[in-house]
């Protein structure tokens, strides 16, 4: 994601909030928020109760998910062998990789609001190389990659104390969400002592759930429109994952609700904003679609692995709205893979003082490749059996997908964990 540095003169409003949710869906700001269309009937996804246990089988990838790549890399069957390959080939993915935590994790610094420089960059190396090493152990059972992923998580535990920075650092929920997911993948193993990965979940939820909350009730107090919704959904797709690795299921709660009815523009009916039809059916444009198309491919990222941490839990939000996912998936991919026209529909962007009308769509950053395909294309191909043109594209010029690391050295290659040939190809 592009550091954007801007600066609120409103005040700060100090509001924690823990959700309850009953098995009907609601939200703390349902009430002044729901958008539901007028032009079509949305079946929401309710949510249980509280108190209900979340399914502990991974966030992103499951056993099962893990006995298919188990046999397929032992047959040396492609698509899964080559990612393979890339994956043990990765200087992050190694035993010998060596961690640097830091006492403040700063993304937007050198500011008023942080006088320290930006030192992010050891996050998202740090968590990326915890993930895939969580890979390795999973799929070779050599404890070594265990031992590693372990290290670099407790390391990070035990000295990070906080977020910081200018408003930037509510994009550090990027780092949140796959620290939260490397964890949990990393659940299952007895070499974490319990009292190590106890310490561990506290530090998810007062590091990093403390300040995404923060964010996602109050917006700093600016107004609601002025944040993209990438900035929503990184911070949701933390908030859910952080919810499955501490039990917490009023957390996950919280994000599948804002999903559906919060106000702010991670609202999915807002993030996918237009439905085209006629011509253009099987289309729809996104929010950041007169932006640029970097930040509308991370969209696709973060909405890929958000529903399928849903999916995982027995939430389809895949399906919700007709596809709308799909149909995102499929406006973005023929635009920035296949290179083709997309029609786009005015977007009037309110940045709390004027509002700015967007009227074409944006080549910025047109092509940007990121790990991102495979999900959407095998759960709408493989699983849901429905027609997916430009996002098969998608996948079949990005295989196979790699991890941080493989696509450069600046924010925008760690932005998702990636390695998603080899978790999520089906045969």
């Amino acid at each position: 994601m592009k550091h954007i540095r801007f600066y609120l003169a409103l005040p700060i409003i100090n509001c924690l909030l823990f959700l309850s949710c009953s098995k009907t869906p609601k939200s703390a700001l349902a009430s002044t928020a729901d958008t539901t269309k007028t032009t079509a009937t949305i079946k929401y996804i309710d949510t249980l109760a509280d108190n209900v246990a979340m399914k502990h089988n991974g966030i992103l990838a499951t056993t099962t998910d893990f006995t298919r790549i188990k046999a397929m890399v032992a047959a040396g069957t492609e698509p899964w062998n080559s990612a393979w390959a890339k994956l043990i080939a990765n200087s992050h993915a190694q035993s010998s990789y060596t961690p640097s935590p830091t006492v403040l994790l700063i993304r937007g610094g050198n500011t008023p609001e942080q006088a320290q420089p930006d030192n992010y960059p050891n996050a998202m190396n740090d968590v990326a190389a915890a993930y895939q090493l969580a890979i390795r152990w999973q799929v070779t059972g050599d404890t070594q990659f265990a031992d590693r992923a372990i290290l670099i998580l407790n390391a990070w535990a035990a000295t990070c104390t906080a977020v910081s920075g200018d408003p930037n650092v509510d994009l550090t929920a990027i780092y949140g969400a796959q620290f939260a997911i490397a964890g949990e993948m990393m659940r299952s193993y007895t070499g974490w002592k319990p009292a190590d990965f106890a310490a561990y979940q506290q530090w998810m939820l007062k590091v990093f759930y403390s300040e995404e909350n923060l964010y996602l009730t109050t917006h700093k107090g600016a107004c609601w429109q002025l944040y993209w919704s990438s900035w929503d959904l990184c911070n949701l797709q933390s908030i859910m994952a952080i919810g499955i690795l501490t039990d917490k299921r009023a957390l996950y709660n919280q994000a599948v609700n804002y999903l559906q009815h919060g106000i702010g523009n991670g609202n999915l009916v807002l993030a996918i904003n237009n439905v085209f039809t006629g011509a253009n059916t099987g289309l729809a444009q996104m929010e950041e679609s007169g932006r640029d198309q970097g930040h509308c491919t991370l969209d696709i990222a973060l909405l890929g692995a958000i529903f399928q941490i849903a999916w995982n839990q027995g939430d389809d939000f895949f399906s919700w709205d007709d596809n709308l996912y799909l149909k995102a998936c499929e406006y973005e991919a023929k635009y920035n893979v296949a290179n083709l026209d997309v029609p786009f529909v005015n977007y009037n962007y309110y940045n709390c003082s004027t509002t700015v009308t967007q009227t074409v769509v944006s080549s910025d950053s047109r092509g940007t490749i990121r790990p991102m395909w495979e999900i959407a294309y095998n759960h709408y191909v493989k699983i849901k059996g429905l027609t997916a043109t430009y996002t098969q594209l998608g996948a079949s010029t990005t295989r196979p997908e790699g991890g941080g690391g493989d696509y450069g050295p600046n924010s925008g290659g760690f932005d998702q964990l990636g390695e998603g040939t080899l978790l999520y190809a089906l045969p």
